[in-house]
């Protein structure tokens, strides 16, 4: 595992703080302080997931796979539920983070379940 890039490991440890964080923010009581500085904290770490999933691509075979449609969805649903709180439409807000933790257990599912993923390969 010496060989592994930095922008890997990287990946890997954010989308293993953003899936604990999102549970966290799924759990606890919405609309406190708390819950919005959690948000704005997993917004971010989101962002950094799905942006660095493009610079693992040009690593491995040189170019986007299907998975890179999940991490631009992703950017593209957390940026609309952001906007939706922002304007006060919670149920929009919800539905959309609900969605991208739904979207983020599928692809971590795909991370243990592919024999050629980082994740699987710590795990066996």
């Amino acid at each position: 595992m010496r060989d592994v890039p930095t922008v890997v490991w990287l990946h890997l440890a954010t989308a293993i703080v953003a899936l604990g964080l999102g549970v966290a923010q799924l759990i606890a009581v919405k609309g406190t302080l708390g819950h919005r500085r959690r948000g704005r904290v997993w917004l971010a770490i989101m962002y950094l997931v799905a942006g660095s999933s493009f610079f693992i691509q040009a690593l491995d075979r040189g170019h986007f796979t299907w998975i890179h449609l999940l991490a631009i969805w992703t950017i593209i649903a957390i940026t609309i539920g952001w906007i939706a709180i922002r304007r006060g439409n919670a149920r929009r807000h919800a539905g959309f983070m609900i969605g991208t933790m739904i979207g983020a257990l599928i692809a971590g599912g795909f991370a243990i379940g592919m024999d050629d993923r980082l994740l699987n390969q710590l795990l066996r």
